[in-house]
């Protein structure tokens, strides 16, 4: 089926050779009863005619004589976006900085009287010495990665890395 023949079939001419959607725009035109005028005729006759005394036509006749017919209101893609994907997009930021809010990390101490000091020794690194071997000379008893870890955590370190010189805070529990 071409082009042409599709949109003929869907639209096809109305009553007056024009095309449009099948049935509306165009008025229906009703033949009077056996050859006498209607009452809409005499009426746009009579105004026509300018003739005095005759009814004007009134808001309703003209709505009736023209329809006004709005489209239907159709979302396009762009619109379904911005009705659905805008809010979903802010819910999801909402939630995501309610979430950072909530797992956020405590206080450490309401006040400084609070705190509690860790116990530290201060070790300055050999050449050829690692955290691991400072980890297990220092606390033999405990496990050196714990140990390690909590080197690291005091003296904000981001790697396991030591350089010969550096001064280091040890705990000493």
């Amino acid at each position: 089926m071409s082009a042409t023949s599709a949109f003929h079939e869907t639209f096809g001419r109305d009553a007056f050779g024009d095309y449009g959607r099948p049935g509306g725009g165009s008025p229906v035109v009703q033949p009077s009863r056996m050859g006498q005028p209607t009452r809409e005729s005499q009426t746009r006759h009579a105004v026509q005619q300018g003739t005095p005394g005759a009814a004007q036509p009134t808001r309703q006749q003209s709505a009736k004589q023209q329809p006004a017919k709005q489209a239907p209101l159709r979302l396009t893609r762009r619109g379904r976006f911005v009705f659905i994907g805008v809010p979903l997009i802010l819910l999801a930021a909402l939630v995501l900085s309610f979430s950072g809010f909530l797992n956020a990390p405590a206080k450490a101490a309401e006040s400084a009287a609070e705190l509690s000091l860790t116990p530290t020794v201060t070790v300055t690194v050999q050449p050829g010495e690692s955290l691991w071997a400072i980890a297990a000379t220092v606390a033999p008893e405990r496990d050196p990665r714990d140990v390690v870890a909590d080197i690291m955590q005091l003296n904000n370190l981001e790697a396991a890395r030591v350089v010969p010189g550096q001064a280091l805070f040890i705990p000493s529990n």
